[in-house]
């Protein structure tokens, strides 16, 4: 890759955070931005546009206007697709942690087809996931002829990332327009680049990722969908609404106390800064000119449940550590309390409490991905009993 003229990046995801977060650091950056998705509609109309503008709200905002991008159907045209990521100096993606494992068998081919002197291709996933580029990484050696020992290996370099960009749902007619906070933060961990990152200024580059993507997940994403979920029982529309409300903002409060503990602790994070960064935070989620609604960020409930993901896995560590985390098996509570009928999750978990058939700690071992000897179980199988009536 060079690191002085960028040449192309191919991006899987051009929804709201492929276009008005990473496609537009890799813009800013002077890569030519391919982007990939198997949305026919969207693809066409990137394809037949020859620029779209990411509309910044807050203090400080800017509109960006974005420019020289194509865009590739990778359902319908995967040779253009593999041909792309051939002649590529990066592959990102924001395509969600579920779907990895669909977009890992192109970036196989396409690696495959680099030539034998071309410069290492940049992997990087951009997901809302501890390590997410390991697990792509995985799926992509899986579907290489060779596996681990595949030579088309020798022509990549894999990079884990975090990423913090609040990107609400959009107008009805924003058409290929993105509005986005003025805050963000891309971190990628250097070390695998043995000093030959590539070209893009927007990026902070660390030595280790886990401090900042537990950091960013445990605060950020925890906290969000706490409010999101206590917010929803509130009857709030808006996350700054919600956040607005007393008891919903103790409720994250309390819930980002357990999670700051946990951080500090684990990673050695100076206590006076974290805290600056929590408030930092709670200040993004009171932006009103966002217009982020608690049923968008709380969609998926059964995922944000899960057991790397924001509520479980930080609860988990408090709990091995001896200490029940209230707080936060309380918003685990409320979560289980979503019930939007247009969120396909949310109907599977709203069934899984109606079955009678199941008791409430194999609910929780399956809800959860937990053994049921684990400290955590029998709490959280209290609040599913309370959800169940």
């Amino acid at each position: 890759m060079s690191t002085e003229t960028p040449g192309t990046a191919v991006h899987f995801g051009a929804g709201n955070i492929g276009r008005g977060f990473v496609g537009l650091l890799l813009h800013d950056a002077g890569y030519e931005v391919v982007f990939a998705d198997v949305n026919a509609a969207l693809i066409d109309e990137l394809a037949a546009a020859s620029s779209y503008t990411v509309h910044e709200v807050g203090t400080g905002a800017v509109d960006h206007e974005v420019t020289r991008f194509r865009a590739l159907n990778s359902a319908a045209d995967e040779d253009a697709v593999v041909t792309a990521i051939a002649e590529a100096d990066i592959v990102t993606c924001a395509v969600g942690p579920n779907v990895l494992r669909f977009i890992a068998p192109v970036i196989a081919k396409g690696l495959a087809a680099r030539p034998a002197d071309a410069a290492p291709l940049a992997v990087m996933a951009c997901e809302n996931a501890i390590n997410a580029t390991d697990r792509l990484e995985e799926f992509i050696v899986q579907a290489l002829p060779g596996g681990a020992s595949d030579e088309a290996l020798s022509k990549v370099v894999f990079a884990n990332t975090a990423v913090d960009r609040i990107v609400p749902a959009q107008a009805a007619d924003a058409g290929l327009d993105v509005t986005v906070e003025t805050y963000y933060e891309w971190a990628i961990d250097q070390r695998p680049f043995d000093g030959a990152t590539p070209s893009i200024p927007g990026v902070h580059w660390v030595d280790g990722l886990e401090a900042s993507i537990e950091r960013k997940l445990f605060t950020v994403n925890t906290g969000h969908a706490t409010t999101a979920y206590y917010g929803f029982l509130a009857g709030a529309d808006k996350i700054s609404d919600a956040i607005a409300l007393p008891e919903v903002r103790a409720a994250v409060e309390a819930v980002l106390a357990e999670t700051s503990g946990m951080l500090v602790a684990k990673h050695e994070l100076d206590p006076g800064v974290h805290a600056q960064y929590v408030a930092a935070i709670l200040g993004r989620f009171e932006n009103p000119y966002l217009p982020d609604t608690v049923t968008r960020v709380g969609r998926q409930p059964l995922r944000k449940l899960s057991r790397d993901e924001r509520f479980v896995s930080p609860a988990a560590a408090i709990a091995s550590g001896g200490t029940t985390p209230v707080a936060l098996l309380d918003a685990m509570g409320a979560a289980l309390r979503f019930d939007v009928a247009d969120d396909e999750q949310s109907v599977e978990l709203q069934a899984l409490l109606a079955d009678s058939a199941r008791s409430d700690v194999d609910l929780a071992t399956t809800i959860t991905g937990l053994e049921e000897s684990h400290p955590l179980v029998a709490p959280f199988a209290e609040r599913v009993a309370a959800a169940r009536g």
